[in-house]
């Protein structure tokens, strides 16, 4: 599966031709559907999936679920959007409140690299530095405070708002949520 680096087919109107990768909203439960109809079609589609343990009252069962439900990507050319927007599934091809937005090649090479990779991956809250965050696991439950740093280990700052004072702690990514 190849790559190409190249303009935005919105922003400049040259490279309408160009295919691009586009992060395609499905109805729920609905991803695998979606990509195998875009792969019926001819539209080069990526699912990215991970096996999780699922428990029913009898049993356990390992499946295979997407990694970012409600998700899927496809590589089109602009003119071609028509085809992926009318596939049986999808809700709309993702943007930034203005239109669809392409995704970053770097972004899609990453998740490539990271399925082909023998690495555990797992799904996690997006989180950037500055955002507030709740503490879900682990002796500080319930606290909220700003994570102000993402390398490993995450940093959290807890403030006290009114004296202006605040305190800041190490925590393991997976014991904090958005807010």
């Amino acid at each position: 599966m190849s790559v190409t680096h190249s303009p935005s087919p919105i922003a400049h109107s040259p490279s309408l031709g160009v295919a691009r990768w586009y992060a395609l909203r499905t109805k729920s439960r609905h991803e695998k559907q979606v990509r195998d109809r875009l792969e019926s079609q001819g539209i080069e589609q990526l699912l990215p999936t991970v096996i999780k343990l699922s428990q029913w009252k009898d049993r356990k069962k390992k499946i295979e679920v997407p990694l970012f439900s409600c998700y899927c990507f496809a590589q089109f050319a602009w003119p071609d959007r028509v085809a992926v927007q009318q596939t049986a599934g999808v809700v709309q091809i993702v943007g930034n409140g203005k239109g669809p937005e392409p995704i970053p090649d770097d972004e899609i090479d990453a998740i490539l690299m990271l399925m082909k990779s023998t690495l555990p991956y797992d799904a996690h809250p997006f989180l950037h530095e500055g955002m507030p965050v709740q503490v879900i696991h682990g002796p500080l439950e319930g606290v909220r405070g700003t994570l102000l740093r993402k390398d490993k280990p995450f940093r959290l700052v807890i403030s006290v708002h009114l004296i202006r004072q605040a305190a800041s702690v190490e925590i393991d990514a997976s014991d904090v949520v958005p807010m």
